[in-house]
Formats: C-alpha cells, structure tokens, sequence
C-alpha cells in the first residue's frame, strides 16, 4: 500500500513541512517546466501541487497563489480544527475540547497544526470505508475541483501526461487516475467522514478546490454541506478561515 499521507502532501503541494524533511514536493518536480509550453497546469502545479494541476492558474489565484500549497496537509488540518472550536465555542461547548492552539494568524505566520490526537489530523483515522483519511481528502478535491465540468478529455490527456512526469508509485498513480476518470459523485463524497469533525475536513478540502464565484461549484459546495449535514453555523465558520488565511498564503 502507498503512503496516503505522502499522497496528500503531494497532492496539496507539501509547503514547508516537505522541506523540513529533505523531501521534493510536486511543485518542485515542476518548477524547470516550461510554463509556456506546459499551460496552465503546469503553472498551477508550481504553486500547489496537484491541486494546482487540476485548479489551472485562475483558480491557484484566487486562493492567494496556493493556500494549501504553503503549508501542505498540516494548513488543511489546522483551518478546520480553528473552524470547529470556533464552532463550538459559539454554541457553548468549548470546555469539551482542547485547547486553541492558534487563532486565524497574522500575515505571515503559518497557521499551526491542529493536535496530533485530534479528528483533525489528515494523517491520522480512517474513513468510512475503512481507509485512511487522507485518501478521503484527496478524493474529495478532486471531485470538487471537477464539479464545474472543465476538465474535457484534451485537458484530461495533458493532466495524465504531466502526474506520469511526477515519480508517483505505481499505486498512488491509480489511484489518482482513477479518482480523476470518475464523474464527480456528490453521494460517495458525503458518505465518506466518520463524524462531524472528518466532515468539516472534507468540506473544507472541498471548497478550496473551487472557484466560489462558479455558480456551478457554488451550487456543488452548497450541496456537498447539505448531505454532510453540516450546521450552517460550522460552515460560516469553515469560510471564515479559508477568507482570513488566503492572504497569509500569498504573504508567504
């Protein structure tokens, strides 16, 4: 089996975390590529790995040149753990959780991870299905970052072409074609969490893999919160964060 965790990373772009291990990040494997020549893949690639590749440019703009990307799978973890304390302390719950480990930060400092113990950590827990999360949170953004139907089959074979150049193993490879081959699937996607923290992760993956202005990923994302059965009260507390660290990304 492949390291899930590894996938993750690579799929969000690793950021500092991959750095502090001696590893090379998708975006790096992509950085001597001629934009030019590699279209907006490519470029989306340098900034946020994989995500990038399916987001194209306009998209990795909009979120302040690669949110994800600059910190990888600990920035997705610690945006939503923030979200649900906030969550909770609005609904007077607070004393059951652990303590705050960072508030949205100021420019340029990294949100921190949530705790290693907690539902929140992407490298920890499994899914419904029994596998592990972070697998859950690659299959989500994928399927989220389909949901406005621009991938057609010429941008599809360039996609395949360029996750073929990237040194992934032989599994995670078919995994991530897999993933990509499938239509977008609202149902499997809500099916996967195991409790409402997993959920307020998945959705949250899910909307920094789409363009909120698209009335066809606005309507996704907004469906996507219905069938997690998600409060709309976590939900505005979910955007707030992915709004106030978008410019810690770009200041970054």
């Amino acid at each position: 089996m492949f390291d899930p965790k590894r996938l993750l990373e690579d799929f969000l772009g690793n950021g500092s975390a991959s750095a502090g291990r001696g590893q090379t990040g998708i975006g790096d494997m992509l950085g001597g590529i001629n934009r030019q020549k590699a279209g907006t893949f490519a470029a989306g690639a340098a900034t946020g790995g994989l995500i990038g590749l399916l987001l194209g440019s306009k998209k990795v703009k909009k979120l302040g040149g690669g949110l994800l990307g600059y910190g990888g799978a600990a920035v997705l973890g610690g945006l939503a753990y923030k979200a649900w304390q906030n969550y909770q302390q609005k609904q007077g719950a607070l004393a059951t959780a652990p303590a705050a480990r960072s508030s949205v930060p100021a420019a340029g400092v990294p949100v921190l991870p949530a705790p290693a113990d907690s539902p929140f950590d992407p490298a920890h827990g499994t899914s419904s299905d029994g596998r592990p999360f972070a697998l859950a949170l690659v299959r989500a953004m994928i399927s989220a970052a389909k949901a406005d139907g621009h991938i057609d089959a010429e941008e599809q074979t360039q996609l395949f072409a360029r996750i073929e150049e990237l040194g992934l193993d032989a599994e995670a490879k078919a995994f991530v074609f897999d993933e990509l081959g499938r239509p977008a699937n609202l149902d499997a996607i809500a099916a996967l969490p195991n409790g409402p923290e997993q959920a307020a992760e998945i959705w949250l993956a899910s909307r920094l893999a789409i363009d909120p202005d698209d009335v066809r990923e606005k309507a996704y994302i907004s469906a996507l919160s219905a069938k997690l059965n998600l409060p709309k009260d976590l939900v505005a507390q979910l955007e707030a964060q992915v709004s106030a660290a978008a410019p810690v990304a770009a200041a970054g």
